[in-house]
């Protein structure tokens, strides 16, 4: 007998966490999951398709952002890009004193806090407004340099880029956040800015990044990056209608609840993020949820073990009474489906 979780339907909404692969992203890396398996390095007519395949995916992810296909380097994910970055500017181009925040992901957080651990860089943080905001007076009066880099990796893919007219040294991105697969993403060097490789070995990404170069990984995200591009206005409109009619529905149907952050402002239109008030049933929400077979975050789903709650809803609003949880949506999600978690939401608080 079928296991009962399995032929039941599943309501994902943790889309912030990561997405579904989209077939046509999978069909464009299917080629060199099979027949062309060539390493890219070496000279024969297979390693050379592997190479070919590979610059065309720079090529086309530059000419998306608005950069040139030289400042476009592969990596393993957003974590990867991140780490090389922040580190780079410290080591490479003198930054002595970072600015950051405690809503940062924890790919940034962990990292400036060991850099700051080492000796190497002083660390502030600026404070964030209730909305989730950053404290612009705050800011400028710790500014003591320019932007170095900005972690886009839930931006990329959601959002247009136009890096030739962005003054900014260095931005990120992970294909499985706009429905590519896991293990690959960029990082962007502007051109005018030079650092040393972060992980060293072989001349892979002209001598940037080494190690074998994730083929498959890079062809899909090229294909989900265009596949996100052309259509953005169709899928940014549709989605934003989804979260906005949730948030209708929860207000209708569950008392005492709030939402997190400047909702329908300046604001992620893939996330919502909503307080419950705190009982003995709602503290468990997530693991009910869970049992109901939804999907959604308590915080950061890119952290293992033991949720601890977000730290970002921490940093902004720290309501001991309040329950956060993150819906996040994409192209794929119905009012059917969002009338169903309601529906649960109600005997589950």
């Amino acid at each position: 007998m079928a296991n009962s979780y399995t032929t039941m339907q599943r309501i994902y909404l943790d889309n912030a966490a990561t997405t579904a692969l989209d077939p046509q992203v999978l069909e464009a890396m299917m080629p060199y999951l099979t027949e062309k398996f060539g390493n890219p390095s070496s000279i024969y007519s297979y390693g050379r398709e592997g190479r070919l395949a590979i610059e065309t995916a720079r090529k086309s992810v530059a000419k998306i952002l608005n950069a040139h296909p030289a400042e476009i380097f592969f990596t393993s994910g957003g974590t990867e890009s991140s780490n090389t970055a922040i580190n780079a500017a410290v080591r490479d181009l003198g930054c002595r004193h970072i600015i950051s925040s405690p809503i940062e992901h924890h790919a940034t957080l962990h990292t400036v806090e060991n850099l700051q651990h080492r000796g190497e860089a002083a660390l502030s943080y600026v404070k964030v407004l209730p909305d989730g905001h950053i404290d612009m007076e705050d800011l400028a009066t710790i500014l003591a340099a320019c932007e170095e880099k900005s972690d886009t990796v839930q931006t990329v893919g959601h959002y247009p880029f136009d890096l030739r007219n962005t003054p900014v040294h260095f931005i990120t991105g992970a294909a499985h956040k706009f429905n590519g697969p896991k293990g690959v993403g960029i990082l962007y060097i502007n051109e005018n800015v030079s650092i040393k490789p972060y992980i060293h070995g072989g001349s892979q990404e002209r001598n940037m990044r080494a190690g074998t170069e994730n083929l498959y990984g890079i062809v899909g995200f090229a294909k989900a990056l265009e596949l996100a591009t052309a259509h953005y206005e169709a899928h940014s409109a549709a989605i934003l209608a989804i979260k906005q009619y949730m948030a209708e529905q929860l207000k209708k149907h569950i008392k005492g609840i709030s939402f997190n952050g400047d909702t329908f402002g300046r604001n992620l239109y893939t996330v919502l993020n909503v307080s419950f008030p705190k009982t003995e049933k709602s503290e468990m929400i997530l693991f009910n949820l869970d049992i109901n077979h939804i999907c959604a975050s308590g915080g950061s789903a890119c952290t293992s073990g033991a949720d601890q709650g977000s730290h970002v809803i921490r940093a902004i609003n720290n309501d001991p009474n309040k329950i956060a949880v993150r819906f996040s949506f994409s192209k794929n999600n119905t009012k059917e489906e969002i009338d169903m978690v309601v529906n649960k939401l109600q005997e589950l608080i």
